[in-house]
């Protein structure tokens, strides 16, 4: 009875030590391999071997849900195949040498919570389809060569804390879609090219801790309801085109003084109010 009892345990650690994704998977793993120069790869992957095996992937009952490969020498594109991986939760590329464009396919994985494609080459838009990723809770893509326009889809994520697209060259204006996200924390929109206002409707964003949006276009009147975001530690919303007059409560926010450049590109400071602290009473 021992002898069987033994054996069946041997038989079950064999099937989970060697059990095999499906052939979808593996097949977009090797299309990510050949499509990054994996041969040069800092941490190169064994093709003989099973893919448990494989530097940064990560299997969890026969699905793959993790691929880090942070700084990790990849130099290429993202194949299509990338959004064959539906059971992925993380996808952490950070700081390669990636180009091309994002794949639309990155809207087929649903249960993705963790985008971090930032300090890279990547270039083009964001496509439309990344709204779909319904459980992403960040989008990392700063450092990169981005343009076109934030995807509208993007405020349908409901479960966003941190989107980070600094340091591209991202244009047109904030989507209003994005003033939904009740759950964002980190918004960092600074360094691109965006243009347009700065709506009042900021305030919905009431989990915002940090927001920065300097070194952009952005103009018209720095909206008071800025005010109301109570948990906002952190702002910085200088080098725009923003004008009028703000509070000192808004004033002390922005690390470098409410400081925008005017139509001839001359650096000048907002005007701050002397007769109150706050809008947010005056503004009810």
């Amino acid at each position: 009875m021992k002898s069987i009892f033994t054996y069946l345990a041997v038989l079950l650690v064999s099937t989970s030590v060697f059990a095999e994704i499906s052939a979808t998977e593996k097949n977009a793993l090797l299309k990510l391999y050949k499509a990054t120069n994996g041969s040069q790869w800092t941490n190169k992957w064994d093709l003989k071997s099973p893919v448990s095996t494989w530097f940064g992937v990560e299997i969890k009952n026969d699905k793959i849900t993790a691929i880090k490969l942070m700084n990790n020498n990849l130099v290429g594109t993202l194949p299509a195949e990338i959004g064959d991986l539906t059971s992925l939760e993380v996808l952490n590329l950070f700081r390669n040498d990636i180009s091309g464009t994002i794949p639309s396919t990155i809207g087929n994985l649903k249960n993705l919570t963790k985008l971090n494609i930032a300090f890279n080459k990547v270039s083009g838009s964001l496509p439309e389809t990344l709204g779909n990723a319904s459980q992403l809770k960040a989008i990392e893509m700063h450092m990169n060569r981005l343009t076109g326009v934030l995807p509208v889809s993007v405020g349908n994520l409901a479960n966003l804390e941190t989107l980070s697209l600094f340091n591209n060259e991202i244009e047109g204006s904030i989507p209003s879609s994005y003033y939904q996200l009740k759950s964002l924390k980190v918004l960092l929109l600074n360094s691109n090219k965006l243009t347009g206002k700065l709506e009042k409707e900021v305030s919905n964003l009431s989990s915002l801790e940090t927001l920065s949006l300097f070194e952009n276009k952005m103009d018209g009147q720095v909206p008071f309801d800025l005010e109301k975001l109570r948990n906002l530690k952190e702002m910085n919303i200088s080098y725009n085109m923003f004008n009028g007059f703000v509070s000192k409560n808004l004033a002390k926010l922005d690390t470098l003084n409410m400081t925008m450049l005017n139509e001839q590109g001359v650096a000048t400071t907002l005007k701050v109010s002397a007769d109150k602290n706050s809008a947010y009473a005056a503004d009810e």
